[in-house]
Protein backbone atom coordinates (compact mmCIF):
# COMPACT_ATOMS: atom_id res chain seq x y z
CA UNK A 1 0.00 0.00 0.00
CA UNK A 2 0.92 3.58 -0.96
CA UNK A 3 1.48 6.24 1.83
CA UNK A 4 -1.89 8.78 1.95
CA UNK A 5 -1.18 12.02 0.87
CA UNK A 6 2.04 13.51 1.56
CA UNK A 7 2.20 16.34 -1.16
CA UNK A 8 2.83 20.14 -1.01
CA UNK A 9 0.71 21.09 -3.91
CA UNK A 10 -2.90 19.63 -5.34
CA UNK A 11 -2.41 20.29 -8.76
CA UNK A 12 -4.71 17.63 -10.16
CA UNK A 13 -6.61 14.13 -9.74
CA UNK A 14 -4.26 12.71 -12.67
CA UNK A 15 -0.98 12.18 -10.87
CA UNK A 16 -3.08 10.94 -7.23
CA UNK A 17 -2.88 7.12 -6.48
CA UNK A 18 -5.69 5.74 -4.85
CA UNK A 19 -4.26 5.50 -1.87
CA UNK A 20 -3.61 8.89 -1.98
CA UNK A 21 -7.06 10.09 -2.72
CA UNK A 22 -8.74 7.74 0.24
CA UNK A 23 -6.01 9.30 2.54
CA UNK A 24 -7.62 12.79 1.62
CA UNK A 25 -11.49 11.66 1.94
CA UNK A 26 -10.29 10.18 4.69
CA UNK A 27 -9.07 13.27 6.78
CA UNK A 28 -12.05 14.72 5.21
CA UNK A 29 -14.10 13.03 6.94
CA UNK A 30 -12.53 13.46 10.45
CA UNK A 31 -13.41 17.17 9.77
CA UNK A 32 -16.71 16.55 9.06
CA UNK A 33 -18.06 17.55 12.71
CA UNK A 34 -16.29 20.40 13.38
CA UNK A 35 -18.88 21.88 10.49
CA UNK A 36 -21.14 20.66 12.47
CA UNK A 37 -20.23 22.67 16.02
CA UNK A 38 -22.15 25.20 17.39
CA UNK A 39 -18.58 27.19 17.44
CA UNK A 40 -17.39 26.33 14.01
CA UNK A 41 -13.49 26.95 14.68
CA UNK A 42 -10.48 24.32 15.55
CA UNK A 43 -6.63 26.19 15.95
CA UNK A 44 -5.91 23.98 13.54
CA UNK A 45 -3.80 26.14 11.20
CA UNK A 46 -3.75 29.03 13.67
CA UNK A 47 -0.80 31.58 12.55
CA UNK A 48 -1.11 30.33 8.71
CA UNK A 49 -1.60 32.16 5.44
CA UNK A 50 -4.04 31.16 2.78
CA UNK A 51 -4.32 33.42 -0.13
CA UNK A 52 -7.56 32.99 -2.71
CA UNK A 53 -5.96 34.43 -6.29
CA UNK A 54 -9.29 33.58 -8.16
CA UNK A 55 -9.08 34.78 -12.38
CA UNK A 56 -12.37 33.51 -12.69
CA UNK A 57 -15.65 34.26 -10.59
CA UNK A 58 -16.77 31.77 -8.57
CA UNK A 59 -19.44 31.57 -5.75
CA UNK A 60 -18.65 27.73 -4.19
CA UNK A 61 -15.31 27.10 -4.40
CA UNK A 62 -13.93 30.47 -3.48
CA UNK A 63 -16.17 30.73 -0.31
CA UNK A 64 -15.88 26.98 0.78
CA UNK A 65 -11.77 27.94 0.54
CA UNK A 66 -12.57 30.76 3.04
CA UNK A 67 -14.35 29.14 5.02
CA UNK A 68 -11.92 26.31 5.54
CA UNK A 69 -9.19 28.84 6.12
CA UNK A 70 -11.66 30.07 8.70
CA UNK A 71 -12.42 27.06 10.73
CA UNK A 72 -8.98 25.56 10.62
CA UNK A 73 -8.29 29.41 12.26
CA UNK A 74 -6.08 30.34 9.32
CA UNK A 75 -5.43 33.96 7.70
CA UNK A 76 -7.48 33.86 4.49
CA UNK A 77 -6.70 36.70 2.13
CA UNK A 78 -8.76 37.26 -1.00
CA UNK A 79 -7.12 38.80 -4.15
CA UNK A 80 -9.74 40.89 -6.59
CA UNK A 81 -8.23 40.72 -9.92
CA UNK A 82 -10.80 43.44 -11.06
CA UNK A 83 -8.58 45.48 -8.17
CA UNK A 84 -5.34 44.40 -8.50
CA UNK A 85 -1.82 44.57 -10.70
CA UNK A 86 -2.90 42.26 -12.98
CA UNK A 87 -5.47 45.06 -14.86
CA UNK A 88 -2.46 47.25 -14.88
CA UNK A 89 -0.55 44.50 -17.32
CA UNK A 90 1.42 42.87 -14.61
CA UNK A 91 2.42 39.15 -15.82
CA UNK A 92 0.92 36.25 -13.79
CA UNK A 93 4.78 35.16 -12.92
CA UNK A 94 5.33 38.78 -11.00
CA UNK A 95 2.28 38.36 -9.37
CA UNK A 96 2.96 35.02 -7.88
CA UNK A 97 6.50 36.05 -7.16
CA UNK A 98 4.64 39.10 -5.52
CA UNK A 99 2.59 37.21 -3.44
CA UNK A 100 5.96 34.47 -2.29
CA UNK A 101 7.45 37.15 -1.19
CA UNK A 102 4.67 37.99 1.04
CA UNK A 103 5.62 33.94 2.57
CA UNK A 104 2.02 33.32 2.39
CA UNK A 105 1.68 29.06 3.42
CA UNK A 106 -0.75 28.15 0.75
CA UNK A 107 -2.20 30.09 -2.70
CA UNK A 108 -5.66 28.60 -3.87
CA UNK A 109 -5.59 29.39 -7.74
CA UNK A 110 -8.36 29.11 -10.19
CA UNK A 111 -7.52 30.60 -14.15
CA UNK A 112 -9.50 30.31 -17.22
CA UNK A 113 -5.93 29.09 -18.65
CA UNK A 114 -5.14 25.00 -18.42
CA UNK A 115 -1.47 24.68 -16.48
CA UNK A 116 -1.62 28.24 -14.27
CA UNK A 117 -1.46 26.41 -11.39
CA UNK A 118 1.57 24.30 -12.11
CA UNK A 119 3.17 27.23 -13.44
CA UNK A 120 2.59 28.94 -10.13
CA UNK A 121 3.80 25.81 -7.99
CA UNK A 122 7.32 25.91 -9.74
CA UNK A 123 7.63 29.52 -8.62
CA UNK A 124 6.21 29.83 -5.20
CA UNK A 125 7.11 28.14 -2.13
CA UNK A 126 3.68 28.22 -0.54
CA UNK A 127 1.65 25.30 -1.46
CA UNK A 128 -0.06 25.42 -4.76
CA UNK A 129 -3.80 24.40 -4.54
CA UNK A 130 -5.73 24.05 -8.23
CA UNK A 131 -9.24 25.52 -7.76
CA UNK A 132 -9.90 25.20 -11.46
CA UNK A 133 -7.71 25.83 -14.30
CA UNK A 134 -9.33 25.96 -17.84
CA UNK A 135 -10.63 23.27 -19.51
CA UNK A 136 -8.09 20.72 -17.54
CA UNK A 137 -8.96 19.84 -14.02
CA UNK A 138 -11.25 20.81 -10.53
CA UNK A 139 -9.33 18.32 -8.11
CA UNK A 140 -11.24 19.24 -5.39
CA UNK A 141 -14.62 19.34 -6.97
CA UNK A 142 -13.50 15.55 -7.92
CA UNK A 143 -13.07 14.77 -4.11
CA UNK A 144 -16.14 16.78 -2.76
CA UNK A 145 -18.23 14.38 -5.42
CA UNK A 146 -16.19 10.92 -4.01
CA UNK A 147 -17.10 12.32 -0.21
CA UNK A 148 -21.03 12.72 -0.85
CA UNK A 149 -20.88 9.26 -2.69
CA UNK A 150 -19.34 7.40 0.02
CA UNK A 151 -21.59 9.17 2.72
CA UNK A 152 -24.06 7.49 0.30
CA UNK A 153 -23.00 4.61 -0.68
CA UNK A 154 -20.29 3.67 1.31
CA UNK A 155 -17.44 2.61 -1.08
CA UNK A 156 -17.05 4.11 -4.55
CA UNK A 157 -15.47 0.41 -5.90
CA UNK A 158 -18.01 -1.36 -8.10
CA UNK A 159 -20.32 1.94 -8.66
CA UNK A 160 -21.44 2.64 -11.72
CA UNK A 161 -21.57 6.22 -12.54
CA UNK A 162 -23.47 8.37 -15.31
CA UNK A 163 -21.78 11.99 -16.02
CA UNK A 164 -24.00 13.92 -18.60
CA UNK A 165 -23.99 17.24 -20.54
CA UNK A 166 -21.04 19.56 -22.10
CA UNK A 167 -18.00 16.87 -21.34
CA UNK A 168 -15.79 18.59 -23.46
CA UNK A 169 -15.25 22.15 -21.92
CA UNK A 170 -15.56 20.00 -18.49
CA UNK A 171 -12.90 19.98 -15.38
CA UNK A 172 -15.18 18.48 -13.64
CA UNK A 173 -15.40 15.48 -15.76
CA UNK A 174 -11.90 15.26 -16.24
CA UNK A 175 -11.12 15.07 -12.74
CA UNK A 176 -14.18 13.29 -11.57
CA UNK A 177 -13.26 10.65 -14.42
CA UNK A 178 -9.85 10.25 -13.13
CA UNK A 179 -11.17 9.52 -9.55
CA UNK A 180 -13.63 7.43 -10.12
CA UNK A 181 -12.02 5.39 -11.97
CA UNK A 182 -9.08 5.18 -10.20
CA UNK A 183 -11.21 3.66 -7.13
CA UNK A 184 -12.43 1.42 -8.91
CA UNK A 185 -16.13 2.79 -10.29
CA UNK A 186 -17.44 2.36 -13.95
CA UNK A 187 -17.93 5.81 -15.63
CA UNK A 188 -20.48 6.52 -18.37
CA UNK A 189 -20.39 9.85 -20.53
CA UNK A 190 -23.12 10.92 -22.61
CA UNK A 191 -24.17 14.36 -24.51
CA UNK A 192 -24.44 15.94 -27.91
CA UNK A 193 -21.94 14.42 -29.71
CA UNK A 194 -20.54 17.68 -30.51
CA UNK A 195 -19.65 17.70 -26.45
CA UNK A 196 -18.65 14.18 -25.94
CA UNK A 197 -15.68 13.19 -27.90
CA UNK A 198 -14.76 10.03 -28.22
CA UNK A 199 -11.19 10.79 -27.30
CA UNK A 200 -12.40 10.54 -23.77
CA UNK A 201 -12.34 6.61 -23.76
CA UNK A 202 -8.60 7.15 -24.11
CA UNK A 203 -8.47 9.43 -21.02
CA UNK A 204 -8.29 6.16 -18.65
CA UNK A 205 -7.18 2.49 -19.06
CA UNK A 206 -10.35 1.15 -18.35
CA UNK A 207 -13.47 1.64 -16.30
CA UNK A 208 -14.65 4.88 -19.33
CA UNK A 209 -17.38 4.18 -21.55
CA UNK A 210 -18.47 6.74 -23.99
CA UNK A 211 -22.20 5.85 -24.73
CA UNK A 212 -24.51 7.11 -27.75
CA UNK A 213 -27.59 8.27 -25.13
CA UNK A 214 -28.12 9.34 -22.48
CA UNK A 215 -30.72 7.23 -21.44
CA UNK A 216 -27.76 4.11 -22.00
CA UNK A 217 -25.62 6.02 -20.02
CA UNK A 218 -27.86 6.36 -17.01
CA UNK A 219 -29.64 2.68 -17.62
CA UNK A 220 -28.62 1.01 -13.83
CA UNK A 221 -26.07 3.42 -12.34
CA UNK A 222 -25.88 4.47 -8.85
CA UNK A 223 -25.06 7.95 -9.16
CA UNK A 224 -25.99 10.18 -12.11
CA UNK A 225 -24.08 13.58 -11.95
CA UNK A 226 -24.88 16.34 -14.52
CA UNK A 227 -22.47 18.85 -15.93
CA UNK A 228 -23.74 22.74 -16.60
CA UNK A 229 -23.53 23.83 -20.19
CA UNK A 230 -20.15 25.66 -20.33
CA UNK A 231 -21.46 28.46 -22.28
CA UNK A 232 -18.47 30.64 -21.29
CA UNK A 233 -15.82 28.25 -22.78
CA UNK A 234 -17.64 27.55 -26.01
CA UNK A 235 -16.84 29.52 -29.19
CA UNK A 236 -19.23 28.20 -31.70
CA UNK A 237 -22.89 25.86 -31.45
CA UNK A 238 -22.39 22.63 -30.23
CA UNK A 239 -26.39 22.12 -30.18
CA UNK A 240 -29.42 24.01 -31.74
CA UNK A 241 -30.61 25.64 -28.96
CA UNK A 242 -31.15 25.23 -25.30
CA UNK A 243 -34.77 23.91 -25.48
CA UNK A 244 -33.77 21.57 -27.43
CA UNK A 245 -31.01 20.40 -25.36
CA UNK A 246 -33.16 20.50 -22.22
CA UNK A 247 -35.80 18.26 -24.34
CA UNK A 248 -32.98 15.36 -25.72
CA UNK A 249 -30.59 15.15 -22.56
CA UNK A 250 -31.51 17.17 -19.75
CA UNK A 251 -32.33 14.72 -16.71
CA UNK A 252 -35.42 14.57 -15.97
CA UNK A 253 -37.90 12.23 -13.74
CA UNK A 254 -38.11 10.09 -16.45
CA UNK A 255 -34.92 9.48 -17.15
CA UNK A 256 -33.88 9.39 -13.85
CA UNK A 257 -36.64 6.26 -13.48
CA UNK A 258 -33.80 4.03 -15.64
CA UNK A 259 -31.37 4.44 -12.58
CA UNK A 260 -31.39 2.13 -9.44
CA UNK A 261 -34.36 3.25 -7.17
CA UNK A 262 -31.27 4.05 -4.79
CA UNK A 263 -29.32 6.04 -7.18
CA UNK A 264 -28.19 9.85 -6.20
CA UNK A 265 -27.89 12.78 -8.18
CA UNK A 266 -25.22 15.17 -8.48
CA UNK A 267 -24.44 18.42 -9.63
CA UNK A 268 -21.22 20.67 -9.05
CA UNK A 269 -23.38 24.18 -9.67
CA UNK A 270 -24.37 26.49 -10.52
CA UNK A 271 -27.62 25.12 -11.92
CA UNK A 272 -29.13 25.71 -15.12
CA UNK A 273 -32.63 24.73 -14.01
CA UNK A 274 -35.41 23.48 -16.60
CA UNK A 275 -32.21 22.75 -19.39
CA UNK A 276 -29.96 20.42 -17.72
CA UNK A 277 -31.55 19.04 -14.65
CA UNK A 278 -35.69 19.49 -14.30
CA UNK A 279 -36.67 21.52 -10.72
CA UNK A 280 -38.28 18.48 -9.75
CA UNK A 281 -35.14 16.24 -9.71
CA UNK A 282 -32.73 19.06 -8.48
CA UNK A 283 -35.38 19.59 -5.28
CA UNK A 284 -36.25 15.42 -5.02
CA UNK A 285 -34.74 13.22 -2.08
CA UNK A 286 -32.54 11.91 -4.90
CA UNK A 287 -30.43 14.93 -4.97
CA UNK A 288 -27.39 15.22 -3.12
CA UNK A 289 -26.49 18.78 -5.10
CA UNK A 290 -26.44 20.66 -1.30
CA UNK A 291 -24.58 18.00 0.71
CA UNK A 292 -21.86 18.80 -2.18
CA UNK A 293 -21.80 21.80 -0.95
CA UNK A 294 -21.26 21.12 2.16
CA UNK A 295 -19.17 18.50 2.23
CA UNK A 296 -16.95 21.29 -0.10
CA UNK A 297 -16.04 23.27 2.82
CA UNK A 298 -14.68 20.08 4.74
CA UNK A 299 -12.96 18.56 1.86
CA UNK A 300 -10.99 22.06 1.20
CA UNK A 301 -10.29 22.07 5.12
CA UNK A 302 -8.59 18.66 4.63
CA UNK A 303 -6.96 19.73 1.39
CA UNK A 304 -5.66 23.05 2.95
CA UNK A 305 -4.40 21.36 6.28
CA UNK A 306 -2.37 18.31 4.53
CA UNK A 307 -0.74 20.60 1.98
CA UNK A 308 0.76 22.65 4.80
CA UNK A 309 2.20 19.76 6.58
CA UNK A 310 -0.56 17.75 7.93
CA UNK A 311 -0.64 14.31 7.94
CA UNK A 312 -3.20 12.08 6.26
CA UNK A 313 -5.47 9.73 7.98
CA UNK A 314 -4.52 6.42 7.33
Amino acid sequence: MEKPFHRRDLLGIRNLSADEIIGILKTAENFREISEREVKKVPTLRGKTVINLFFENSTRTKTSFELAAKRLSADAVNVSISTSSVTKGETLVDTALTLDAMSPDAIVVRHSSAGVPHQLAKISRAAVINAGDGTNEHPTQALLDAMTIREQKKEIAGLKVAILGDILHSRVARSNIQLLTKLGATVRVAGPKTLVPDAFEYLVEEGLIVTPSVEEAIEGTDVVMILRIQKERQDSAFFPTLSEYAIHYGLTQERLALAKKDAIVLHPGPMNRGIEIASDVADSSRSQILDQVKYGVTVRMAVLYLATGGKAVE
